[in-house]
């Protein structure tokens, strides 16, 4: 999940709007320039309640999403997010406000970027796989994608939705897989954050990635066997660019909701979702430290994204997601003190309800959430788990893995994927004549053509980094079982493939003791978690590691 950067039935029409970004509203209501808000309309009011409800506080619709009922809303009204909260029609509105900054590294998946690193060895050489750096990819030998793949390499039929910042379908390793026609763009580039806009509308044309993350999420699903570079888990299947998120890595409600139902109405079989929604960590209903209209905004958020996910999971979408890199167990979350995290309102304490508070998209409805392991099988120490929430483990990478060996903090820990070149060159791992700089050896790699094309490569960790291995193997399971469905179409419910993945997941019993610290790994007791449950369902590992090899193997049971 990255900060570079979860519920019911989809009721009426036009059900809700809401975007998430500045929620400071003046108490005057003197007109002021023009705003951009997202509004969400209340249950059981009909979309010409909501329109006229917009309308008699001041806004002007200039788009809609009537199927969840999501109104982008322009005003020139100081007071306009105050009304629209008091408007019996409406759930409430949030401002999007810049906030003058581009996130630097992420902290979590680039954390070796910002550590000494006491080796950077390139770790243990596998046996040889199809594609050159396949003996460095130790997720792939550990969920037995590598002998999955024999019996069922994927099905070009299966999409494979990755709402993400971006994917860069020049990759030579994406683009045997890109599927243009089903890709799109929902999230335009906000200046003042994501930096001057590429092109004039600031939508950047399908197939681009100025976050890089996307494209790394992408390359676990679904990098081509092609011997060259590396492979993904599912090399064969699909791959969708479904961009809702902005190249800083910020993620809004509103180009989420739109990804979602574009998957859903687009037939898309699996959706990878390795983010949460900005600028809340946690959206509560009633948190008595926020103002009334925070709260109204994270109460059409809560909205909102139950009906989106329903949206997309009743229209045959198996949702993946990632569980989030707060070292916190979901069930019993501690004070978040970084929300808001963009507009002009500084983040505060806030102590967390669980029965009240979402972390969304991972809490959401029909949401497979993943959590974290290393390549020593233990919890990654960001990871966040917990019996609430954790449904399988899968290979997200730990730095930190393996204490008291020459692995110890090495990249080789970490996920290697496809990442952007224009990305690297940026983060100045590569230079302008496309070579990787002294120093970033270890951690970034190039792979060239005979005609001079070249792949680039580089580590991150993170349950963002879990989330895609499952999403691969789900796809894995549609690919073997799905059935020809409707005008052309191929797929198998969600819901089967669901219970298939769990029930194909290798069991792992909580470790002993089972409060497990990780002083060792140079972390305070904050990081400090206990695994409850049993063998068969614990909160480190949920239903166990996931295992592509057992879940084309074993038979559908519906």
């Amino acid at each position: 999940m990255s900060k570079r950067f979860t519920v019911g039935v989809v009721a009426t029409a036009a059900a809700l709007a809401l975007t998430v970004t500045g929620l400071g509203v003046p108490a005057s209501a003197e007109p002021t320039t023009v705003r951009t808000f997202t509004v969400v309309a209340e249950d059981g009011f009909s979309a010409d309640a909501a329109l006229a409800a917009i309308r008699s506080a001041g806004g002007t619709v200039v788009s809609r999403t009537d199927e969840v009922g999501v109104f982008q809303v322009t005003s020139d009204r100081a007071d306009f997010a105050t009304k629209a909260t008091a408007a019996a029609a409406l759930i409430g509105a949030a401002e999007q406000k810049a906030i003058g900054r581009k996130p630097k590294l992420d902290r979590v998946e680039q954390e070796h970027l910002l550590a000494v690193a006491a080796a950077k060895g390139a770790g243990k050489q596998r046996g040889k796989k199809l594609d050159p750096l396949d003996d460095k990819l130790w997720g792939l030998e550990m969920i037995r994608a590598d002998k999955a793949r024999k019996i069922e390499p994927g099905d070009r039929r299966v999409t494979v939705g990755v709402l993400d910042t971006g994917v860069d379908a020049a990759h030579p390793d994406i683009a045997p897989n890109f599927n243009w026609a089903l890709s799109r763009n929902f999230a335009p580039d906000i200046p003042e954050i994501d930096g001057e806009c590429e092109v004039a509308s600031c939508l950047d044309p399908v197939g681009t990635d100025d976050g890089g993350h996307g494209t790394h999420v992408a390359g676990t699903i679904g990098a081509a066997a092609n011997g060259f570079g590396l492979s993904g888990v599912a090399p064969k299947v699909s791959l969708v660019n479904l961009k809702g998120g902005q190249d800083s890595g910020y993620f809004f409600l509103n180009p989420v909701v739109n990804a979602l139902l574009h998957a859903g109405r687009s037939g898309l079989d699996v959706v990878n979702m390795s983010f949460y929604v900005d600028p809340w960590l946690y959206n509560c209903t009633a948190n008595p430290a926020d103002s009334p209209e925070a709260q109204a905004a994270q109460r059409a958020t809560i909205r909102a994204m139950k009906r989106a996910l329903t949206y997309a999971h009743n229209r045959g979408v198996t949702l993946v997601g990632a569980l989030g890199n707060n070292h916190e167990d979901l069930g019993a979350p501690r004070t978040d003190v970084s929300s808001p995290n963009y507009g002009d309102v500084a983040p505060y304490p806030r102590e967390i309800d669980n029965d009240s508070c979402w972390d969304l998209p991972a809490e959401g409805p029909h949401v497979i959430s993943v959590s974290s392991v290393g390549p020593s099988g233990k919890k990654a120490d960001y990871s966040n788990y917990g019996t609430e929430q954790t449904a399988v483990a899968a290979p997200g990478g730990w730095f930190r893995d393996g204490f008291g060996t020459d692995t110890f903090r090495t990249d080789a820990n970490m996920i290697l994927s496809t990442y952007p070149k224009k990305v690297l060159q940026e983060e100045g791992a590569v230079d302008e004549a496309g070579n990787i700089v002294p120093g970033a050896e270890t951690f970034v790699f190039r792979e060239c053509k005979a005609n001079g094309q070249c792949g680039y490569y580089t580590y991150l960790q993170g349950t963002s980094m879990a989330a895609p291995h499952a999403s691969g193997v789900a796809a894995l399971i549609v690919s073997r079982y799905g059935k020809p469905q409707g005008r052309g179409g191929f797929g198998l419910a969600p819901n089967l493939v669901e219970k298939h993945l769990l029930r194909t997941a290798t069991e792992r019993a909580c470790p002993e003791p089972r409060l497990q610290t990780y002083t060792n790994e140079g972390r305070p007791a904050e990081f400090d978690a206990y695994c409850d449950g049993s063998v068969d369902f614990n909160g480190f590992y949920g239903h166990g590691i996931i295992d592509a090899y057992a879940a084309v193997t074993a038979p559908l049971r519906r």
